[in-house]
């Protein structure tokens, strides 16, 4: 073996289980490769297909539909969504994600918007942020019935918009919400947005975080990959204790899903309290399941527990 493949193979950054930087710059995904085509799914009777958002920026996303009724008797709400793999892997392709996204679009009644936007390392946040806001104004672009997707321009009601995402997705969907309230989007009411296991940090522990050592410092590092720029895990962009505009927040409702075993649970609690004090007029609900952790859901979607979440992020959509 030559010297040049020595290095190519010398692994410079090894963040079990997501993926590898090797010494040659080359990036290998561990996890959330898998692509799952668009379809009709049978059980679920919903219709799936990719659309191109910006060609310039590699931005896409997968859309569902329900197909029970079609064409649809009455417009649909719009659930934009954004996956989770701390801002590093997966996509909306993959069948984790584009099996969620059936259930909650058959259960809700809805249009699914499922994001796929610009990962890390090659894309470092808040890459992926700017590219989520970019979806969600192309989603704003039908308002009128002449944007560039049929299923939005003809069943969607945009005074019925929700965000969600998992984990780095629900911190997307966190995001976008204080920029919705700040900026606006012209013939869009976000009725409420969902976090799932949300991806929130900070420099000094709370709860039961001190108890989980060898996670503690995974996570930071994490972060400071996934966000070369940044100033830490204080950084208001990871933790929402440090951004001024939080009670800005552009929905009056907000669901927050969080697991008794995950390392990141005392944050979704911590940010209902944050919210609650920042002057945001809007109502928190919080949803605890015991001896689960991060994302369970999408490991084993059938599980009681799993099926006890989804009925909760569906009972949210449909109070609208």
């Amino acid at each position: 073996m030559d010297s040049t493949s020595t290095i190519n193979d010398e692994i410079a950054i090894d963040i079990p289980p997501i993926l590898r930087v090797y010494k040659s710059g080359r990036v290998e995904n561990l996890i959330g490769e898998e692509f799952l085509p668009p379809s009709l799914d049978q059980a679920t009777n919903v219709e799936s297909k990719d659309v191109v958002i910006s060609e310039e920026h590699n931005i896409s996303a997968r859309l569902f539909i329900p197909k029970t009724n079609h064409p649809p008797i009455q417009k649909l709400p719009v659930f934009v969504y954004f996956h989770g793999g701390g801002f590093c892997i997966e996509t909306p392709f993959s069948p984790c994600y584009h099996n969620y996204l059936n259930s909650v679009t058959s259960l809700a009644n809805v249009i699914g918007v499922s994001v796929h936007y610009r990962r890390a390392p090659e894309y470092p946040v808040p890459i992926a942020h700017e590219d989520s806001w970019l979806a969600l104004k192309w989603v704003a672009s039908h308002v009128g019935g002449n944007g560039s997707d049929e299923w939005l321009n003809q069943y969607a009601d945009f005074e019925k918009v929700f965000l969600g995402g998992d984990s780095a997705g629900a911190n997307i969907s966190h995001y976008l919400g204080i920029r919705v309230g700040k900026e606006n989007l012209d013939g869009v009411k976000l009725e409420g947005s969902v976090y799932i296991h949300p991806y929130f940090w900070g420099v000094d522990l709370i709860g039961s975080e001190s108890n989980m050592a060898e996670f503690v410092e995974k996570i930071h590092n994490l972060w400071r990959f996934s966000c070369p720029t940044t100033t830490g895990s204080d950084d208001p962009l990871i933790n929402p204790a440090n951004d001024p505009d939080l009670g800005k927040l552009g929905c009056k409702r907000l669901l927050v899903c969080v697991a008794g075993k995950d390392i990141l649970r005392d944050r979704g609690l911590y940010y209902k309290e944050l919210l609650e004090k920042s002057g945001w007029g809007g109502v928190v609900e919080v949803v605890e399941i015991e001896d689960e952790g991060h994302i369970f859901h999408l490991f084993k979607p059938s599980c009681e527990n799993a099926m006890a979440l989804l009925n909760q992020v569906v009972s949210f959509i449909k109070k609208a």
